[in-house]
């Protein structure tokens, strides 16, 4: 099958010819229609992820997908052929990823797909989504809270600008100018405010005494906390720590995406209902798939790219 895979630790990814997987006792076989790209996939073309995690070559990339049941293992039930289905990839190693036209995946770990939800949506919900609903778990926003989302034009941020939204809580999303501050708003940001220029002038002033609640998807965390009113709690997507903020009078959670079929079918159901609005920038075939890792890389999409097979 073809796939966008490392070849060898020196190589850049590329897409390739590799073996087709099959479904093994207890595994579901997903023929892929769409899968998105992350960041985790830039890490590992970057080749900073080889000494901390296991894997074979070739390294098939992506974290995502969203396609249909090709086949079922021996022991599975509750799947079937032509299943229109979602999931992510788990488990503590690099591959095999689901950027490629087949995938194999544990029967508990995929999630049934609405009908109504195409596979692309589905895809840039994916890890995106179940990150941001990760995170709003541990904040825990409400309608008394006051909620500074930096890096809200990404896949992770735009989702958490919603989810936030739906729970009442004041949003102030990090844009720049023009087409991102009116993506964000779009969404339901109640303030944007330009990273561009001084950010922290500009939350002062929507939140004198601070904002109650921060995610961190990009930029400065140290900066960030500052923002916080004491008592206030910061989530973030990139490792920062109480220690490293400074701050001992507020919460700072380092987090990974906790995914379980079952958190995925949520978000998915609230797509098909219209609670959830996917935004996706651009979609690339899989022949241009490096070039979607180009265009994610650049920045210059808001919400998710995904990549079509």
């Amino acid at each position: 099958m073809r796939a966008l895979a490392i070849e060898r630790r020196d190589a850049a990814p590329a897409v390739l010819d590799v073996a087709e997987p099959s479904a093994g006792a207890g595994q579901v076989l997903i023929r892929v229609e769409a899968a998105s790209v992350n960041g985790f996939d830039l890490a590992i073309a970057a080749g900073r992820i080889w000494d901390s995690m296991p894997h074979e070559f070739p390294a098939v990339l992506g974290r995502d997908y969203a396609g249909t049941v090709a086949a079922v293992g021996e022991g599975v039930e509750g799947f079937t052929v032509g299943q229109p289905v979602a999931g992510i990839v788990t488990g503590p190693s690099l591959g095999p990823g689901s950027l490629g036209e087949l995938f194999v995946a544990p029967a508990e770990k995929v999630t049934a797909r609405p009908p109504e939800v195409s596979a692309i949506d589905a895809a840039a919900v994916g890890l995106a989504g179940v990150t941001a609903a990760t995170a709003m778990d541990v904040l825990a926003v409400g309608a008394d809270d006051v909620f500074l989302v930096s890096g809200a034009t990404g896949g992770v941020g735009s989702f958490a600008v919603q989810l936030a939204a739906a729970d009442g809580a004041r949003v102030v999303a990090t844009a720049a100018p023009g087409e991102a501050s009116e993506f964000v708003s779009s969404l339901g940001a109640t303030d944007v405010v330009d990273f561009t220029g001084d950010l922290a002038a500009a939350v002062r002033g929507i939140a004198p005494d601070g904002v109650t609640a921060v995610l961190h998807a990009a930029g400065d965390p140290v900066a960030l906390a500052a923002l916080l009113a004491p008592g206030g709690r910061l989530v973030s997507l990139q490792g920062a720590t109480a220690e490293q903020v400074g701050r001992d009078d507020v919460t700072v959670t380092p987090i990974q995406s906790k995914y379980t079929p079952e958190r995925l079918g949520r978000l998915l159901d609230a797509v098909a209902a219209g609670r959830l609005t996917v935004a996706v920038g651009r979609t690339f075939p899989l022949t241009e798939a490096t070039d979607a890792l180009e265009w994610f890389a650049d920045l210059r999409h808001l919400g998710k790219v995904v990549v079509t097979l």
